[in-house]
């Protein structure tokens, strides 16, 4: 079996987008495999007391971030425009990206939520933005509001999030090994997916 990282993201990360965009082909490359873990940073926060995104709380390193991700995104020939509401509720992006799991389209549909967020600067609360990153994702927006709105999909969420801080995540996007190590930022994903192929060799 190939090694494998898990990939936390939260869809109110902007730093995330970048991982979302990537991280498949990178993964490819590596000969990893990738588990898609959307969840919520908002319970995170609160338990560090934070009302809101540490980008608002400080002035200073939200234009900072704004722009650097203007930079990074321009290399990586991404469109990148700040969405008007941020940080998003991303709560229904995130169950709607479980209950697609079932039809192999987590992925896909990350990706175009993503890519509406922080390509065009969308709110992803908004229902009629979500139909068209189902659609485009290749996805029925009926069957999986539906999925989504079951019990079972909104418990694989919180226990997503309740996993996320059991394994000592504090923000997104994250990369866990098999083995347990934890990796934070788009920048660590390179040294994640080295881990991952490196310590796999090594109980092998």
């Amino acid at each position: 079996m190939k090694p494998r990282i898990d990939f936390w993201y939260e869809f109110a990360s902007t730093y995330s987008y970048l991982s979302a965009m990537r991280i498949e082909e990178d993964a490819a490359r590596a000969g990893v495999d990738i588990e898609w873990r959307p969840f919520l940073l908002g319970p995170i926060f609160k338990a560090h007391g934070w009302t809101t995104s540490p980008f608002n709380l400080y002035p200073a390193k939200g234009r900072y971030m704004q722009r650097d991700i203007a930079r990074i995104a321009e290399s990586r020939g991404l469109s990148f425009k700040m969405p008007e509401t941020f940080p998003a509720n991303g709560l229904k992006a995130a169950r709607l990206a479980i209950a697609a799991k079932a039809e192999g389209g987590t992925a896909a549909f990350t990706r175009a939520v993503y890519a509406a967020a922080f390509g065009r600067g969308l709110d992803v609360f908004d229902d009629a933005v979500l139909t068209d990153c189902l659609v485009s994702a290749g996805l029925d927006p009926d069957a999986m509001r539906e999925r989504a709105a079951d019990v079972e999909t909104k418990t694989a969420l919180r226990d997503n999030t309740d996993e996320a801080i059991a394994r000592g995540i504090f923000g997104a996007p994250s990369f866990t090994t098999e083995d347990g190590e934890l990796f934070w930022g788009d920048d660590r994903l390179d040294q994640a997916l080295a881990w991952a192929v490196a310590h796999k060799a090594s109980k092998s």
